[in-house]
């Protein structure tokens, strides 16, 4: 079980689902001002108990961009190639599939340490951790940003208990790439998208719609309290 629980399971139920192929939008939901920062626009694959979503490669999301001398701010970025994003309800950690060129290849697994995702009108929100564990087709893996993430504690960005549930969630899924278990190792490196599918859009309130902050952000983040 996750050290870093998301909403009752009975509250999930409870709540509406998007079909597949509806457009929506995941954004980084910042730990200071709870605000959008990075966004995405998706198209959902799955919604049910897993939640799966598709970044084609073309995509115009939103991403940070910080001039020398001056203070970051968000700028339209073309997303350089095809990532499916599988998320589950409740737990701290995404696995992003990625695609590379036209022949579409299997290039990697990539699990991103994060909040638990939270629904909104406009589709989730979630926040980025630091910690990431990058995984070959072969199932090879290794950590990616330790050091920065392990600043973050030292630093008292994060608290300490903070720290040592996104370690043990990270260890978790290690066990899984080790032990072969879903969704590694699963069939979705061979997955395809629907072929009418364009690239998603956008959604015109991405920046306005309310953020759903996660409730336990004053016990993990510091600065947030």
């Amino acid at each position: 079980m996750t050290g870093l629980p998301g909403p009752p399971d009975d509250r999930r139920v409870k709540e509406p689902r998007w079909e597949p192929g509806d457009e929506v939008v995941l954004r980084y939901i910042t730990r200071l001002d709870a605000a959008p920062g990075m966004t995405w626009p998706a198209r959902v694959v799955r919604d049910d108990d897993l939640l799966a979503l598709y970044v084609p490669r073309g995509t115009t999301a939103m991403a940070w961009h910080q001039p020398p001398g001056e203070g970051r701010r968000l700028v339209e970025r073309e997303w350089r190639r095809d990532m499916l994003r599988l998320m589950f309800p409740g737990e701290a950690h995404s696995v992003w599939c990625f695609w590379e060129g036209d022949e579409r290849r299997f290039t990697s697994y990539y699990v991103n340490l994060e909040e638990p995702f939270r629904r909104t009108a406009i589709g989730f929100d979630t926040n980025d951790h630091a910690l990431d564990i990058v995984v070959t087709p072969d199932l090879a893996w290794a950590w990616k940003d330790m050091e920065e993430f392990e600043g973050l504690v030292t630093h008292g960005v994060y608290s300490p208990e903070f720290g040592e549930a996104v370690r043990a969630e990270a260890e978790r899924v290690i066990r899984d790439i080790e032990a072969r278990r879903a969704p590694f190792g699963a069939g979705w490196d061979a997955w395809t998208p629907p072929p009418e599918w364009g690239p998603p859009r956008l959604h015109p309130r991405w920046r306005e719609e309310p953020a759903v902050p996660w409730d336990r952000r004053a016990w993990a983040y510091r600065d947030a309290r």
